[in-house]
Protein backbone atom coordinates (compact mmCIF):
# COMPACT_ATOMS: atom_id res chain seq x y z
CA UNK A 1 0.00 0.00 0.00
CA UNK A 2 3.10 2.15 0.87
CA UNK A 3 4.90 1.44 -2.11
CA UNK A 4 1.53 2.54 -4.24
CA UNK A 5 1.31 5.83 -2.35
CA UNK A 6 4.67 6.58 -3.24
CA UNK A 7 4.15 5.47 -7.15
CA UNK A 8 1.25 7.81 -7.15
CA UNK A 9 3.09 10.74 -5.73
CA UNK A 10 5.89 9.83 -8.49
CA UNK A 11 3.74 10.49 -11.34
CA UNK A 12 2.18 13.60 -10.03
CA UNK A 13 5.22 15.13 -9.49
CA UNK A 14 6.19 13.64 -13.02
CA UNK A 15 2.90 15.08 -14.80
CA UNK A 16 3.13 18.34 -12.98
CA UNK A 17 7.06 19.01 -14.20
CA UNK A 18 5.66 17.97 -17.52
CA UNK A 19 3.08 20.51 -17.71
CA UNK A 20 5.55 22.89 -16.28
CA UNK A 21 7.95 22.26 -19.09
CA UNK A 22 5.18 22.37 -21.73
CA UNK A 23 4.08 25.86 -20.46
CA UNK A 24 7.74 26.64 -21.11
CA UNK A 25 8.16 25.06 -24.63
CA UNK A 26 4.95 27.14 -25.58
CA UNK A 27 6.55 30.39 -23.77
CA UNK A 28 10.13 30.09 -26.22
CA UNK A 29 7.83 29.63 -29.45
CA UNK A 30 6.89 32.83 -28.67
CA UNK A 31 8.91 35.85 -29.66
CA UNK A 32 8.47 38.78 -26.56
CA UNK A 33 8.07 35.79 -24.15
CA UNK A 34 10.65 33.66 -22.17
CA UNK A 35 10.74 30.36 -21.07
CA UNK A 36 12.96 30.94 -18.38
CA UNK A 37 10.37 33.47 -16.64
CA UNK A 38 8.04 30.58 -16.57
CA UNK A 39 10.50 28.21 -14.61
CA UNK A 40 10.59 31.59 -12.34
CA UNK A 41 7.22 31.77 -12.01
CA UNK A 42 6.90 28.26 -11.45
CA UNK A 43 9.61 27.83 -8.84
CA UNK A 44 11.66 25.43 -10.96
CA UNK A 45 14.27 28.14 -12.04
CA UNK A 46 16.82 27.62 -9.68
CA UNK A 47 16.74 23.72 -9.36
CA UNK A 48 16.75 23.40 -13.33
CA UNK A 49 19.94 25.93 -13.87
CA UNK A 50 21.63 23.30 -11.21
CA UNK A 51 20.61 20.63 -13.16
CA UNK A 52 21.63 21.97 -16.28
CA UNK A 53 25.07 22.61 -15.43
CA UNK A 54 26.23 18.94 -13.96
CA UNK A 55 25.94 17.87 -17.79
CA UNK A 56 30.03 17.90 -17.90
CA UNK A 57 32.88 15.82 -18.79
CA UNK A 58 32.30 13.83 -15.75
CA UNK A 59 28.56 13.06 -16.85
CA UNK A 60 29.88 12.23 -20.63
CA UNK A 61 32.33 9.44 -18.68
CA UNK A 62 29.21 7.83 -16.80
CA UNK A 63 27.54 7.67 -20.11
CA UNK A 64 30.17 5.81 -22.18
CA UNK A 65 30.72 3.55 -18.60
CA UNK A 66 27.19 2.65 -18.86
CA UNK A 67 26.65 3.72 -15.03
CA UNK A 68 23.31 5.44 -15.49
CA UNK A 69 22.11 5.39 -12.22
CA UNK A 70 25.11 8.09 -10.80
CA UNK A 71 24.35 9.36 -13.77
CA UNK A 72 20.47 9.54 -12.96
CA UNK A 73 22.00 10.93 -9.92
CA UNK A 74 24.20 13.69 -10.50
CA UNK A 75 22.13 15.13 -13.29
CA UNK A 76 18.81 15.10 -11.54
CA UNK A 77 17.24 13.24 -14.47
CA UNK A 78 13.87 12.65 -12.75
CA UNK A 79 13.80 16.29 -12.86
CA UNK A 80 15.24 17.13 -15.86
CA UNK A 81 13.42 14.55 -18.04
CA UNK A 82 9.56 15.69 -17.76
CA UNK A 83 10.79 19.27 -18.06
CA UNK A 84 12.67 18.83 -21.32
CA UNK A 85 10.32 16.00 -22.61
CA UNK A 86 7.65 18.73 -22.10
CA UNK A 87 9.65 21.33 -23.38
CA UNK A 88 10.14 19.44 -26.92
CA UNK A 89 6.67 18.07 -26.63
CA UNK A 90 5.48 21.47 -26.85
CA UNK A 91 7.86 22.98 -29.40
CA UNK A 92 6.92 20.12 -31.96
CA UNK A 93 3.02 20.36 -31.11
CA UNK A 94 2.55 24.21 -30.73
CA UNK A 95 4.84 25.88 -33.64
CA UNK A 96 2.10 25.12 -36.37
CA UNK A 97 -0.63 26.71 -33.71
CA UNK A 98 1.16 30.01 -32.55
CA UNK A 99 2.31 30.74 -36.06
CA UNK A 100 -1.66 30.38 -37.07
CA UNK A 101 -3.08 32.35 -33.43
CA UNK A 102 -0.27 35.64 -34.34
CA UNK A 103 -1.27 35.52 -37.75
CA UNK A 104 -5.34 35.14 -37.05
CA UNK A 105 -5.45 36.52 -33.51
CA UNK A 106 -2.36 38.53 -32.85
CA UNK A 107 -4.05 40.72 -30.20
CA UNK A 108 -5.54 38.39 -28.46
CA UNK A 109 -2.48 35.89 -28.18
CA UNK A 110 -0.21 38.90 -27.22
CA UNK A 111 -2.93 40.27 -24.77
CA UNK A 112 -3.19 36.42 -23.03
CA UNK A 113 1.06 36.70 -22.47
CA UNK A 114 1.35 40.06 -21.68
CA UNK A 115 -1.29 39.50 -18.57
CA UNK A 116 0.92 36.24 -17.96
CA UNK A 117 3.99 38.49 -17.89
CA UNK A 118 2.93 41.50 -16.04
CA UNK A 119 1.65 39.49 -13.07
CA UNK A 120 4.88 37.66 -12.99
CA UNK A 121 6.52 40.76 -12.67
CA UNK A 122 5.51 41.36 -8.94
CA UNK A 123 5.82 37.28 -8.18
CA UNK A 124 9.39 37.39 -9.52
CA UNK A 125 10.23 40.25 -7.42
CA UNK A 126 9.05 39.19 -4.14
CA UNK A 127 12.00 36.58 -4.32
CA UNK A 128 14.05 39.40 -3.50
CA UNK A 129 15.23 39.47 0.54
CA UNK A 130 16.54 42.52 0.93
CA UNK A 131 15.97 45.54 -1.20
CA UNK A 132 18.30 48.61 -1.13
CA UNK A 133 18.97 51.29 -3.72
CA UNK A 134 21.87 49.38 -5.08
CA UNK A 135 19.43 46.29 -5.97
CA UNK A 136 16.56 49.19 -7.32
CA UNK A 137 19.14 50.24 -9.27
CA UNK A 138 20.17 46.87 -11.09
CA UNK A 139 16.38 46.27 -11.55
CA UNK A 140 16.52 49.57 -13.58
CA UNK A 141 19.19 49.27 -15.12
CA UNK A 142 17.76 45.04 -16.32
CA UNK A 143 14.45 46.86 -17.11
CA UNK A 144 16.62 49.54 -19.23
CA UNK A 145 18.70 46.90 -20.98
CA UNK A 146 15.19 44.65 -22.37
CA UNK A 147 13.53 47.74 -23.28
CA UNK A 148 16.70 48.68 -25.22
CA UNK A 149 16.59 44.83 -27.16
CA UNK A 150 13.21 45.87 -28.04
CA UNK A 151 13.68 49.19 -30.21
CA UNK A 152 16.33 46.66 -32.30
CA UNK A 153 15.35 46.35 -35.55
CA UNK A 154 15.38 43.05 -36.60
CA UNK A 155 17.36 41.30 -39.66
CA UNK A 156 15.34 41.57 -43.08
CA UNK A 157 16.71 38.45 -44.06
CA UNK A 158 17.92 34.85 -43.17
CA UNK A 159 20.95 33.62 -42.87
CA UNK A 160 21.56 29.91 -43.67
CA UNK A 161 25.17 29.45 -43.03
CA UNK A 162 25.62 26.43 -41.01
CA UNK A 163 27.77 28.47 -38.74
CA UNK A 164 25.73 31.72 -38.27
CA UNK A 165 23.25 28.92 -37.02
CA UNK A 166 25.26 27.49 -34.74
CA UNK A 167 25.82 31.23 -33.18
CA UNK A 168 21.72 31.48 -33.13
CA UNK A 169 21.49 28.22 -31.32
CA UNK A 170 24.25 29.58 -28.56
CA UNK A 171 23.07 33.38 -28.29
CA UNK A 172 19.59 32.21 -28.63
CA UNK A 173 19.72 29.92 -25.55
CA UNK A 174 20.94 32.08 -23.32
CA UNK A 175 17.78 34.15 -24.14
CA UNK A 176 15.56 30.99 -23.85
CA UNK A 177 16.97 30.62 -20.25
CA UNK A 178 17.09 33.86 -18.77
CA UNK A 179 14.12 35.47 -17.57
CA UNK A 180 12.78 38.35 -19.28
CA UNK A 181 14.91 37.82 -22.20
CA UNK A 182 12.75 35.75 -25.41
CA UNK A 183 15.64 33.40 -27.56
CA UNK A 184 12.64 33.57 -29.99
CA UNK A 185 12.50 37.49 -30.16
CA UNK A 186 16.57 37.20 -30.22
CA UNK A 187 16.62 35.14 -32.93
CA UNK A 188 13.54 37.43 -34.84
CA UNK A 189 16.87 40.30 -34.33
CA UNK A 190 19.16 37.98 -35.89
CA UNK A 191 16.26 37.32 -38.66
CA UNK A 192 16.25 33.03 -38.45
CA UNK A 193 13.01 32.92 -36.20
CA UNK A 194 10.82 32.05 -38.85
CA UNK A 195 13.60 29.64 -40.28
CA UNK A 196 14.29 28.05 -37.19
CA UNK A 197 11.38 28.15 -35.03
CA UNK A 198 8.76 27.57 -37.51
CA UNK A 199 10.18 25.87 -40.98
CA UNK A 200 12.88 23.92 -39.24
CA UNK A 201 10.67 22.42 -36.69
CA UNK A 202 7.93 21.74 -39.09
CA UNK A 203 10.36 19.87 -41.30
CA UNK A 204 10.84 17.02 -38.26
CA UNK A 205 6.74 16.13 -39.04
CA UNK A 206 7.64 15.71 -42.24
CA UNK A 207 10.87 13.83 -41.71
CA UNK A 208 8.26 11.23 -39.45
CA UNK A 209 5.97 11.27 -42.71
CA UNK A 210 8.25 10.32 -45.02
CA UNK A 211 9.93 7.89 -43.17
CA UNK A 212 6.43 6.26 -42.19
CA UNK A 213 5.60 6.33 -45.72
CA UNK A 214 8.58 4.64 -47.39
CA UNK A 215 8.98 8.42 -49.27
CA UNK A 216 12.36 8.88 -47.56
CA UNK A 217 14.58 9.18 -51.02
CA UNK A 218 11.89 11.73 -52.11
CA UNK A 219 12.49 13.64 -48.40
CA UNK A 220 15.78 13.69 -49.03
CA UNK A 221 16.45 15.26 -52.26
CA UNK A 222 13.46 18.31 -51.16
CA UNK A 223 14.30 20.96 -49.35
CA UNK A 224 12.82 19.80 -46.12
CA UNK A 225 16.03 18.00 -45.40
CA UNK A 226 17.93 21.25 -45.46
CA UNK A 227 15.59 22.76 -43.29
CA UNK A 228 16.27 19.46 -41.11
CA UNK A 229 19.80 19.79 -41.09
CA UNK A 230 19.68 23.35 -39.98
CA UNK A 231 17.52 22.14 -37.16
CA UNK A 232 20.29 19.76 -36.14
CA UNK A 233 22.85 22.20 -35.81
CA UNK A 234 20.52 24.59 -34.21
CA UNK A 235 20.22 21.86 -32.10
CA UNK A 236 23.55 21.17 -31.22
CA UNK A 237 24.23 24.95 -30.65
CA UNK A 238 21.69 25.13 -28.42
CA UNK A 239 23.08 22.23 -26.72
CA UNK A 240 26.71 24.17 -26.33
CA UNK A 241 24.96 27.61 -25.38
CA UNK A 242 22.97 25.58 -22.65
CA UNK A 243 25.69 24.02 -20.99
CA UNK A 244 28.61 27.26 -20.89
CA UNK A 245 25.45 29.52 -20.03
CA UNK A 246 23.75 27.20 -17.18
CA UNK A 247 27.29 27.33 -15.25
CA UNK A 248 27.61 31.14 -15.41
CA UNK A 249 23.99 31.72 -14.42
CA UNK A 250 24.41 29.38 -11.62
CA UNK A 251 27.61 31.06 -10.25
CA UNK A 252 25.98 34.40 -10.36
CA UNK A 253 22.53 33.33 -9.01
CA UNK A 254 24.31 31.47 -5.44
CA UNK A 255 27.00 34.88 -5.20
CA UNK A 256 24.41 37.19 -5.82
CA UNK A 257 21.09 35.83 -5.32
CA UNK A 258 18.99 38.92 -4.61
CA UNK A 259 20.70 41.70 -7.45
CA UNK A 260 20.44 38.90 -9.79
CA UNK A 261 16.95 38.01 -9.15
CA UNK A 262 16.53 42.06 -9.15
CA UNK A 263 17.83 41.61 -12.53
CA UNK A 264 16.02 39.76 -13.74
CA UNK A 265 12.77 41.09 -12.82
CA UNK A 266 13.87 44.05 -13.92
CA UNK A 267 14.30 42.07 -17.62
CA UNK A 268 10.70 40.59 -17.23
CA UNK A 269 9.32 44.43 -16.80
CA UNK A 270 11.84 45.55 -19.67
CA UNK A 271 10.36 42.78 -22.07
CA UNK A 272 6.62 43.76 -21.51
CA UNK A 273 7.64 46.27 -24.66
CA UNK A 274 7.89 44.07 -26.86
CA UNK A 275 4.76 42.02 -26.32
CA UNK A 276 2.35 45.22 -26.32
CA UNK A 277 -0.83 43.58 -27.68
CA UNK A 278 -1.98 46.69 -29.93
CA UNK A 279 1.67 47.12 -30.96
CA UNK A 280 1.45 44.10 -32.97
CA UNK A 281 -1.52 44.49 -34.98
Amino acid sequence: MARRGRNSVIMKTFFILLFKGVAMGAANVIPGVSGGTIALITNIYEELIDSLKSFNLNALKLILKGQFKTLNTQLNLNFLIPIMLGIVLSILSLAKLFDYLLVEYPAHTWAYFFGLVLASVYYVGLKVKHWDWKIIAILIIGALVALTVSFVSPSPSENTSYFYIFICGLIGICGMILPGLSGSYILMLMGNYHLLMVKSINSISEFAQALLSGNLSTFLSSSEFDLLIYFLIFLIGSVVGLIIFSNIISWIFNKYQDATVALLTGFVFGSLSIIWPWKKE
